[in-house]
């Protein structure tokens, strides 16, 4: 299996190819990639992500989580894109434990999907014109990069079952993820006990709750976003190998 890619320090880092689409064909290998955030990428896993041959990545972090954590490290021939697509911040480790962790989770993705569609929309048509392949983050590649990658994946009709699946990938990462937190913050009391998980179930809420709002998600991402249409075409141009080719 290839989907996952072996760093140090980041956890969360998948190649988003191999997917089917509805019409026979498969999202392509080693174009599109995933991740937590890539502030973690040190000296031991440069060459290993140099290797991967990546033109532009897409950082969908706050800026002031950039000015608190730093940025990937300067690498010639990356075009760097800051597209903050959360306006309403939160703090996972200090959610009530007694509230539907799922609910509130899927709510927060809803809260995203409405606020964030001037950076939605240039993040897709960031990826859709990249001269090579793309990674997009945030902190942990959970919650953000997810809800990108689940609209990503959509659009490329890319069934739920399997962005569900892909979303829920995750869960392999979270222990990691927790670790860090802990040692990001000695002393602290992590309360929310659903911290670092993705199950299938967050992700399901959302695409249910986009489409009852918006009616599919290519009406979201061509209405509410303002996508232009053809660069949906682009992408499933860009990122889908079609059947028998």
């Amino acid at each position: 299996m290839r989907r996952h890619i072996s760093f140090e320090n980041l956890h969360n880092f998948r190649d988003l190819g191999g997917y089917r689409t509805a019409d026979g064909g498969t999202v392509r290998w080693d174009v599109l990639y995933r991740s937590d955030s890539l502030a973690k990428l040190r000296d031991s896993d440069l060459d290993r992500f140099q290797e991967l041959g990546v033109a532009a990545v897409i950082d969908l972090r706050y800026p002031w989580e950039i000015a608190a954590k730093g940025r990937m490290p300067e690498t010639d021939g990356i075009t760097w894109h800051n597209l903050s697509i959360e306006h309403r911040p939160y703090d996972q480790a200090e959610i009530d434990p007694d509230l539907d962790p799922w609910r509130y989770l899927a709510d927060r993705f809803a809260e995203v999907a409405a606020d964030g569609a001037v950076e939605l929309r240039e993040a897709l048509e960031v990826i859709a014109s990249a001269e090579g392949p793309l990674v997009f983050h945030c902190a942990s590649g959970k919650d953000r990069t997810g809800l990108l990658a689940a609209v990503v994946l959509s659009l490329l009709d890319v069934s739920d079952e399997q962005i569900l699946a892909d979303f829920a990938l995750t869960e392999l990462a979270t222990e990691r993820l927790i670790a860090d937190w802990r040692a990001a913050h000695p002393g602290r009391e992590l309360r929310w006990p659903g911290y670092g998980r993705a199950p299938a179930e967050i992700m399901r809420l959302f695409l249910a709750d986009l489409r009852a709002e918006y009616g599919s998600v290519y009406a979201y991402v061509t209405g509410h976003v303002g996508l232009d249409p053809t660069v949906v075409e682009t992408l499933r141009k860009r990122l889908v190998q079609p059947a028998g080719a």
